[in-house]
């Protein structure tokens, strides 16, 4: 028989520097989780991308045992990475704050493919192209 899940949690964790402290301790302290047993395998799994902070969905079982996984920099970050700004437009539609080429969406694309609800390459490039656009981030050729 399957484990009760009695939680699911969500945070953002910098890559391979994961510590006792918030946001880390304070969350599993919550739910009287041994911090250990995730700070030690996340730092490990998550040395390639040392710098970078990303989100961490974590479950929680009923017997206090848990499982996560990471999933990379969110959408966001990383259109502002590739197209060199600090913040996106307060008004998407009206002022543009940057740009990104389609070789740097189909990067983001291939990044995120995993994690994005789209069929295709073509269906996620088309997704992160919305985010962008909604940023206030013009798509160029």
């Amino acid at each position: 028989m399957a484990k009760k899940i009695i939680g699911n949690l969500k945070f953002r964790v910098p890559a391979g520097r994961a510590s006792a402290g918030p946001p880390v301790g304070s969350t599993l302290g919550q739910w009287g989780l041994n911090m250990m047993d995730f700070i030690n395998p996340f730092n490990e799994a998550t040395k390639g991308e040392m710098g970078k902070e990303g989100i961490v969905h974590l479950q929680v079982f009923e017997d206090r045992t848990f499982t996560w996984k990471w999933l990379g920099q969110p959408v966001d970050d990383l259109i502002r990475e590739k197209a060199g700004i600090k913040k996106g437009s307060g008004k998407a539609h009206v002022d543009k704050v940057g740009k990104i080429t389609r070789a740097q969406l189909e990067e983001i694309a291939e990044y995120k493919k995993d994690q994005l609800n789209a069929i295709d390459q073509e269906g996620r490039v088309k997704v992160i192209a919305g985010t962008a656009r909604s940023m206030g981030v013009e798509v160029v050729d």
